[in-house]
């Protein structure tokens, strides 16, 4: 999978799971204000991520993930 295809799977797939227009997805985007998440949304979207690239993020890794950029490239890196 290309990085263009992750940044496209990664923005509509959250877009749709958390009802926010994908125009106001950005790579510099910080990823809890723009999908509004607190701590329990962040669980579904590890697990959105996982399901959708069948890779896990720990919970180490996903306090390093703050802008949509950190995730394209975690995905990137990590998925099969």
């Amino acid at each position: 999978m290309t990085r263009e295809e992750i940044i496209q799977k990664v923005n509509s797939t959250l877009a749709e799971e958390f009802e926010v227009d994908e125009s106001k997805i950005s790579p510099e985007g910080a990823i809890k204000d723009v999908l509004s998440l607190d701590s329990l949304s962040l669980v579904d979207l590890v697990a959105v991520v996982n399901y959708t690239f069948k890779i896990k993020i720990p919970t180490e890794d996903l306090r390093k993930i703050e802008t949509f950029n950190d995730l394209y490239d975690y995905i990137e890196q990590h998925a099969k």
